[in-house]
């Protein structure tokens, strides 16, 4: 039963990401939530992650996600998906970027509790044409 209520939560939380509606986002955190993305991005607190998904939908304006695969595993959810969206953001680049990740949810009593987003962040600057394709000698 507990993985029934964590995929309605879940899917309740993928919903409200493509609609862009963080008041429905903040139903589902945990007032201690935290969080983590790629390089140093995190934060501790509803605030802070509601900020933080708010930022996405800034620099992003049509963010989308499209789920690939979701693993329930007890009260952690893992995540595939692609995440799609057109650049508006601070470097107002312009441009679209369609980026591969992996998300793990911990829950507890239906509120995310801990949330950790993995994905490429240097494909995403290169998408943005913010990077370029070399690697630095060693």
């Amino acid at each position: 039963m507990m993985a029934i209520i964590e995929q309605e939560a879940f899917e309740t939380g993928t919903d409200a990401f493509n609609a862009h509606d963080l008041s429905q986002l903040e139903e589902l955190l945990d007032d201690d939530v935290v969080f983590q993305g790629p390089g140093e991005e995190s934060g501790e607190g509803k605030a802070a992650c509601l900020e933080f998904y708010g930022s996405w939908f800034d620099d992003f304006p049509d963010a989308h996600l499209e789920i690939q695969g979701i693993h329930f595993f007890d009260d952690v959810a893992i995540e595939e998906g692609t995440f799609t969206g057109t650049h508006d953001g601070r470097a107002h680049t312009g441009r679209a970027v369609s980026l591969d990740y992996v998300r793990v949810i911990r829950s507890c009593d239906g509120k995310h509790v801990s949330m950790r987003l993995m994905f490429d962040l240097m494909l995403m600057l290169k998408q943005l044409g913010l990077s370029d394709d070399t690697v630095p000698a060693r």
